[in-house]
């Protein structure tokens, strides 16, 4: 018997895919107002969805006494070796403290000492009670004036024409029904890409990562297969993070200012530098050459500092607190074991998602994108994610004063078709887990992943791109019983979409800028040819690569302009190609 679903059409003014930190923002910043139809489709529950599910205990970009925005587009600069966008940097930091002063007042517990100041951690950071920072997001978002959530949708594509978004197609996760939904603009917040290399912990536990493992990169793929020009996927993210639990570290090394450590006892850290990639570089490295394992020296820490980080793990990662007190042995007895975790694509803490300009508008007329997914400015975190919500919500509202019919394209029919064929294929010799496991396979072993010490060449790239695209061709033949098992098979072919699209950038970059994040064996050492943002937009089958020039002082105000045919005249600088 033949499997179809029912299909229901939805028309709003604004759709908004993901309902996680950037797409609740926006939708209460286009609330605030209320003119425009807002939909928010989310494949959990917005009240627990994205990076913030569990809760954090820290916004670890804010603007501290005595500085000013400039100062966190420095370091944020500095940390990413210059290949940042400095405008889209500058106009978040301009906002950090406005968000952040706006979930204080909807609710957010942020700790303050003596004298009513909030309590800093670092130069950048400070404490909160952040466990229930979602639900408040999800509250500010869902209560908004002309604000719609669909939640267990999930949507797999972008209905595109002649350049211009015009909506979406996706399908509910629980039930045998397909959405199509006309949207004059489409914010783009899905979060980046967890899950395209092997992980840290196998078998069961194999979903027990840094990054939630929900988020495929469903974001970049979408916007990939329509023809967006993405940016920087090379600069990938690794995390130090807590051995097993991979929990947090940050809380530890700034929170009680931890130094890392080796198995002989030797601190490390400044051997190596203290950017992001080198704290990983440096761990790595120890590791290879023997003197593992690594730390983080907790054991001088007293008793108050020690009963802190056990709150502050509750917060954001109670597994880390669990594992203390089920051990025995607290942080102030017992040095915490480190490691890297695979590595992410993610436009929070590093540069890659789709290139934007001041008003998160990507180069697809009508498309934004913030949070995650948005690339050029590093180190958003929490704060970031929603300062780009509310500039995005400003831009949509400026392109919505524009006069334009959607247009009336069926192409969406293919996609339903494409749905209906998953569900109606007969059972394989090959599973969905078998696909995703070779996936991660192909990239931990010739792409740079755990096994490798993130270490990859271009011979090995090559094979990786073969293998993939083979595994590809096997997708076709993936059995769905239900839209449950429709949903695994659609994030497999995301993370393969984005896998490829991040091979051709590991290759583009023939230098070794971020060790670890990028670590090319082939190009070893920095080439300072390669001052330029790696860009690619995909051509038919191909993937083409664009070389764009830094984006600095003489391009503060970057917006993207379009012909008459809806495509993008101006993209900062000029084109490149190799």
């Amino acid at each position: 018997m033949l499997k179809n679903l029912s299909v229901e059409q939805l028309k709003t003014d604004v759709l908004i895919i993901g309902g996680g930190t950037a797409g609740c923002y926006c939708a209460y910043t286009l609330g605030l107002s209320g003119s425009h139809k807002v939909l928010i489709a989310e494949k959990a529950n917005i009240k627990r969805s994205g990076c913030l599910a569990a809760g954090v205990n820290a916004i670890n970009a804010y603007i501290t006494e005595g500085k000013v925005p400039q100062d966190y587009v420095n370091y944020c600069k500095k940390d990413a070796k210059g290949i940042v966008r400095e405008d889209l940097l500058l106009s978040i930091s301009e906002n950090l403290n406005d968000v952040t002063h706006t979930l204080e007042k909807e609710g957010l517990v942020i700790l303050k000492d003596e004298n009513g100041k909030y309590v800093t951690r670092g130069d950048r950071n400070i404490k909160i009670n952040g466990e229930n920072i979602k639900p408040i997001l999800a509250k500010m978002a869902s209560e908004s004036d002309n604000v719609t959530v669909i939640n267990h949708v999930n949507i797999t594509d972008l209905l595109v024409e002649k350049n211009r978004i015009y909506g979406a197609v996706g399908f509910d996760v629980n039930e045998a029904k397909a959405y199509v939904i006309f949207a004059k603009a489409v914010l783009m917040a899905t979060g980046g890409a967890a899950g395209l290399y092997r992980p840290n912990n196998p078998g069961f536990s194999r979903h027990k990562m840094w990054y939630p493992p929900f988020n495929t990169g469903a974001g970049y793929a979408m916007g990939i297969n329509a023809g967006a020009e993405m940016t920087t996927f090379e600069m990938r993210f690794i995390a130090l993070r807590c051995k097993d639990t991979i929990a947090p570290t940050g809380t530890i090394a700034q929170g009680v200012r931890a130094k890392q450590m080796n198995g002989l006892g030797e601190i490390y850290e400044t051997k190596y530098g203290v950017a992001t990639c080198e704290r990983v570089y440096g761990t790595t490295l120890e590791n290879k050459e023997g003197r593992g394992p690594c730390y983080l020296k907790t054991d001088v820490i007293s008793k108050a500092q020690e009963e802190d980080l056990y709150k502050a793990y509750l917060n954001m990662a109670p597994s880390q607190t669990l594992k203390w007190l089920e051990g025995g042995q607290g942080p102030s007895e017992q040095n915490v074991e480190i490691e890297g975790t695979e590595p992410y694509i993610v436009g929070g803490h590093t540069a890659s998602g789709y290139w934007v300009d001041n008003n998160r508008a990507t180069t697809v007329r009508g498309l934004y994108a913030a949070g995650d997914v948005a690339g050029g400015a590093p180190q958003k975190y929490v704060t970031g994610a929603l300062a780009e919500g509310k500039l995005a919500a400003a831009g949509i509202e400026e392109y919505l004063k524009e006069d334009f019919e959607l247009v009336s394209s069926n192409v969406w029919e293919k996609i339903l078709a494409n749905y209906d064929e998953y569900l109606n294929n007969p059972i394989g010799n090959i599973t969905i887990s078998q696909v995703e496991e070779a996936m991660q396979k192909v990239m931990d072993e010739y792409a740079g992943g755990i096994t490798k010490s993130y270490q990859f060449n271009e011979t090995g790239l090559k094979l990786a791109k073969e293998k993939l695209e083979g595994l590809q061709q096997v997708l076709n033949t993936l059995k769905a019983n239900d839209t449950d098992e429709l949903l695994q098979i659609y994030e497999i072919k995301e993370r393969l979409t984005v896998s490829l699209s991040l091979i051709e950038h590991l290759k583009a970059r023939k230098e070794t800028r971020w060790h670890s994040f990028g670590e090319n064996m082939s190009y070893p050492n920095v080439d300072d040819n390669y001052n330029v943002y790696i860009n690619s937009v995909k051509t038919g089958d191909g993937i083409k690569i664009i070389k764009r020039p830094l984006v600095v002082d003489d391009y503060k105000n970057i917006i993207f302009t379009f012909n008459g045919d809806g495509n993008i005249q101006y993209a900062g600088g000029e084109i490149d190609e190799r």
